[in-house]
């Protein structure tokens, strides 16, 4: 585990109001998995750190429990700008905590993470009433994973979504962010359809500090696609993205493969009603 500047704090409770969903919860405070493309590092001017986004965590210490009857019947989404399962999550259980004050409530739960370590918690998620579980996965290529962040490998997560999904748990598989040119789409789909329940693409928003930081790296180690990165990133033309989102669209559909695209990510969130879903999709 790369040194990481730990603090805890206390909140008042752990849930908040969000446009992702109806409710959200993230136990912590900045992501130690440090992805390079991580759009929540905006988080960063609200911490009062002056460290590096991945190189901080505060551990949120609530003072109340989990009000059940404030999110019956409702969305709660775990993990929308911090991972519920990093590293820390180990060590001070905060995300067991609060799955275990849940067990039992009527809501609409999903957790994102890219962390085995959300298998720890398999007695507890099995006991949840209305459960999906999303994991990231946007290569095959360990390398361009390694790159990217400090998280699990590619093959854990593929075999934490089998897990899962023997369990009885509902799986989703969140392509995210997709590199155009460098994610395969098409064999992440046929490595994992057996054991992924739906899946959830969005592409590569490129904006502030990281922008500059993907713009390089892909420069530096897939030069072929640079061009392709240039065009849509620097002179601002989306076409080629519309092009592969189509294309994902067209396959899934053919394929009957539930799904959901997010890309256009922030027009989504200002207007959950425009997201396109796949054949017999299901709104939570």
């Amino acid at each position: 585990m790369e040194k990481i500047i730990v603090t805890e704090k206390t909140v008042e409770n752990y849930l908040t109001k969000s446009k992702i969903g109806q409710f959200a919860i993230n136990p912590y405070v900045g992501c130690p998995h440090a992805y390079k493309y991580c759009y929540a590092s905006f988080m960063k001017r609200f911490t009062g750190h002056s460290e590096l986004w991945g190189d901080f965590i505060d551990i949120k210490r609530a003072r109340h429990t989990i009000n059940g009857s404030q999110i019956t019947g409702k969305n709660v989404f775990m993990g929308t700008v911090t991972d519920c399962y990093n590293p820390y999550e180990a060590k001070y259980g905060i995300t067991r905590s609060i799955l275990g004050q849940l067990v039992g409530v009527d809501c609409h739960l999903q957790i994102a993470t890219k962390n085995k370590l959300i298998l720890r918690d398999l007695d507890l998620l099995k006991k949840m009433k209305h459960l999906s579980v999303a994991l990231s996965v946007n290569t095959l290529e360990e390398n361009f994973r390694r790159d990217m962040d400090r998280a699990s490998t590619v093959q854990e997560r593929l075999e934490t979504l089998r897990t899962l999904h023997e369990n009885g748990i509902y799986t989703i598989l969140f392509m995210s962010p997709i590199f155009i040119g460098i994610t395969d789409w098409k064999a992440i789909i046929e490595t994992s359809r057996s054991f992924v329940s739906e899946y959830w693409f969005e592409d590569l928003n490129l904006r502030g500090g990281y922008k500059n930081v993907i713009m390089q790296y892909v420069q530096g180690h897939y030069h072929d696609s640079y061009p392709l990165f240039k065009r849509i990133y620097v002179q601002g033309d989306k076409t080629p993205l519309t092009e592969m989102e189509n294309e994902i669209i067209a396959y899934c559909r053919d394929n009957d493969i539930l799904f959901s695209d997010y890309f256009h990510h922030e027009e989504v969130i200002r207007n959950p009603q425009n997201k396109i879903l796949g054949k017999n999709h299901v709104l939570t």
